[in-house]
């Protein structure tokens, strides 16, 4: 069996997966966000750590429940994006800088005026936000060149944990994907660092590991852990690319929408193809499989905006499908644009400004009127990440929106296609076909298909897509003029 860890933004997840696709319960563990003043958004590698040796000793208390098999592998997947920088030991040299940070943003503008961005987008395909490494990377080392100097390594949050527990000093190639890797060679692309004016800061970056590494635990580790000293640990992919895998996309042209804390569009291609947009968006990333490549549109909005909006209305997130089969499609005339985060947007498009807002209001709308607009407004903009994308194929959907009967029901009717919805954690199933492979046994030899997720179908409704239809041109519209109004802050 796998012992599966996510390490999510604000809660780690362990859960053990055997061959045949059988699981235990997920257990959960809280770590602290700091949200502080100035688009500040911090996190304690210490905190983080605590929370992976927490859950999985509460995961390994399950093995019986898999027969007691012995583990063959620790697989780690969790947060991508922001800055987590290490000394020579692992220890932290200040808090980690989230992906939720915003404090580069003013750096951000400065290269999108002088075409930086939309060079760096021609080289290597990333679109970079405020929360990304280059844009934290260059502001400390305009604002604190100290921290900088005494980092040994610039890295992300599941390499940081990689190097407490194996001494390992590392990175995934998905996640050194963002934002200077030429993803073909998997090696840096020098220009793009210089473009960024961090040629002086190269020592900090780790090679990527190549496909199929793996690291041993460490002895003081391994006893926090419960496990077995010397085990093998795998170290990535990152959260998006392993919840695109544990979903099953397999094929170039299919696609998968993460509907969790944000909303993540993502197709499978076999060349390291950015996506064709007219704004420098997205992210094209290497994966652990050989010329199996992603370009994904990870925008900042989900959950957490509807999470806001449930608690300003006073209403429990179990009501959801209840409030949304209360208001009829096109939520009764009221409209909005969902840009919820302190951070603004970054996929489709990348405007820190950006900003929601309801239209269409009227004393005879209701709460259940305001959420059905917003849930729409969403699956609005995963239909404009995968138009943008160039999805061809199936498209699954997981993350805790798509467990939403009613909310799936409106995707799939905003997609004009059927959906496949994985319910369970997938991007722990997608860690663990990693390490399988990794180990030299692919779960799929043993077991074909029996770890992957099992999927419901949620049926694309007619009347649902020709209404949506309309509704998608008329947020199109909404967008393209809220996005002059940014424009002119």
């Amino acid at each position: 069996m796998i012992v599966g860890v996510d390490i999510g933004t604000s809660v780690t997840k362990a859960q053990l997966i055997s061959r045949d696709g059988r699981t235990t319960p997920a257990h959960e563990a809280r770590s602290t966000v700091y949200t502080l003043p100035g688009h500040r958004v911090e996190q304690d590698l210490d905190d983080v750590v605590g929370t992976v040796e927490t859950v999985v000793r509460a995961a390994l208390a399950d093995a019986a429940q898999l027969g007691d098999e012995p583990a063959e592998a620790l697989a780690l997947t969790g947060q991508g994006d922001g800055l987590w920088l290490r000394d020579a030991t692992g220890a932290p040299v200040g808090r980690a800088l989230s992906w939720m940070d915003g404090r580069a943003a003013d750096q951000l503008d400065r290269w999108t005026a002088d075409g930086t961005l939309r060079a760096l987008h021609q080289r290597t395909g990333v679109g970079l936000f405020p929360g990304s490494a280059a844009p934290l990377l260059a502001h400390l080392a305009e604002h604190e060149p100290e921290r900088l100097a005494a980092a040994h390594v610039a890295g992300y949050c599941v390499d940081a944990v990689v190097q407490r527990l194996t001494g390992a000093v590392t990175v995934d190639v998905s996640d050194a994907s963002q934002p200077f890797l030429d993803v073909a060679t998997r090696t840096y692309d020098e220009t793009a660092l210089e473009l960024c004016g961090l040629s002086a800061h190269r020592r900090l970056l780790p090679d990527p590991a190549p496909p199929g590494t793996l690291h041993r635990l460490l002895p003081d580790a391994a006893r926090r852990l419960g496990l077995p000293a010397g085990l093998p640990v795998s170290a990535g992919p990152f959260d998006i690319p392993a919840c695109a895998f544990g979903s099953g996309v397999a094929e170039p042209g299919d696609g998968n929408l993460i509907i969790g804390t944000t909303l993540a569009a993502q197709v499978l291609d076999t060349e390291p193809r950015p996506a064709i947009a007219e704004d420098p968006a997205g992210m094209l990333l290497a994966t652990p499989y050989e010329g199996r490549y992603l370009r994904v549109m990870p925008a900042m909005i989900g959950t957490a905006g509807l999470d806001w909006l449930l608690k300003l209305l006073d209403v429990k997130v179990e009501a959801l499908d209840a409030l949304l089969v209360q208001s009829p499609p096109g939520a009764s005339g009221v409209t909005a644009l969902p840009f919820l985060s302190a951070s603004g947007e970054r996929a489709p498009f990348v405007d820190p400004r950006a900003r929601g807002r309801f239209d269409g209001l009227s004393p005879l709308a209701g709460r259940a009127d305001l959420v059905r607009a917003l849930c729409e407004a969403v699956a609005y903009s995963a239909r404009h990440c995968m138009e943008t994308l160039g999805v061809t194929g199936t498209v699954t959907a997981c993350g805790g929106g798509a467990r939403s009967g009613e909310w799936a029901r409106i995707f799939a009717g905003v997609l004009g296609g059927d959906l496949e919805v994985c319910d369970d954690a997938v991007g722990i199933r997608g860690a663990a076909h990693v390490a399988w492979r990794s180990l030299g046994t692919p779960a799929d030899d043993a077991a074909p298909g029996a770890w992957r997720a099992r999927l419901r179908t949620v049926t694309a409704e007619r009347g649902l897509i020709d209404h949506y239809a309309e509704g998608y041109a008329a947020y199109r519209q909404a967008l393209d003029i809220a996005r002059e109004g940014w424009s002119t802050r």
